[in-house]
């Protein structure tokens, strides 16, 4: 192969931060602009079910015995899914690993093709600030258009500006007691992870406080890097 990036060396990134700091977002971004392919665990789960691969099939077992899917299971259907053609320009992910256990099987499975994490890219985040963005939250229940207590009302209110609906909605987790518990679970699960990857040299740190045009500048400066 004489491809830039052939299979076995075709950059793998991972996207981490707490719910609501924009991980989606800038991943699809990445994806526009680079040919990058995001993984997500649950996406990778449904999926392999769907297909009925041989993974899919042991996973579909363990969620309808209402158990959790194994770290191997979550393995197998990511190595499956490594080897088809359009991760070859290289791979975000989001969502795994989860702890060092993950982390180390995860470089194990990278192993096997010559590949690497090329960069962690942590997505820091004032808790604070991100309490207010996520507990402010409701969207418009006929069109979906997003709006915010503090940063973005309708310009009539009580009536959407897209389409004119009068009816809306907030998740019922966006609350700030639920966003805070949740933002400390996350400090919690990740605390391990920032280590283990500082420790590779692998650990970047993003603010992902600014705008999203900025903030995805500098993740695409990192994967210019990476592709290198």
């Amino acid at each position: 192969m004489d491809g830039a990036n052939t299979p076995a060396t075709a950059p793998v990134l991972i996207l981490l931060g707490p719910p609501g700091a924009g991980k989606g977002t800038q991943a699809r971004m990445l994806e526009e602009k680079f040919g990058l392919v995001q993984l997500s665990t649950g996406d990778l789960l449904r999926a392999a079910v769907a297909a009925g691969t041989a993974a899919g099939q042991r996973a579909k077992a363990v969620m309808e015995a209402g158990e959790l899917v194994s770290d191997d299971i979550v393995i197998a259907i990511l190595r499956d899914r490594l080897a088809e053609a359009d991760c070859a320009k290289g791979v975000i992910l989001d969502g795994f690993p989860r702890t060092t256990v993950q982390a180390e099987a995860l470089d194990g499975l990278l192993a096997e093709s010559g590949q690497k994490i090329n960069a962690a890219v942590s997505l820091e985040v004032d808790d604070a600030a991100m309490v207010t963005r996520i507990s402010g939250r409701y969207t418009c229940g006929s069109c979906g258009e997003g709006y915010h207590d503090s940063f973005k009302q309708p310009a009539k209110p009580g009536t959407c500006d897209k389409c004119g609906g009068t009816e809306f909605k907030r998740r019922a987790d966006d609350n700030a007691e639920t966003v805070a518990a949740r933002l400390e679970a996350y400090h919690a699960q990740t605390a391990p992870l920032i280590d283990y990857y500082a420790a590779q040299h692998a650990l970047i740190g993003i603010d992902a406080m600014g705008e999203i045009d900025d903030i995805a500048g500098k993740l695409a400066a990192i994967v210019k890097t990476a592709t290198a």
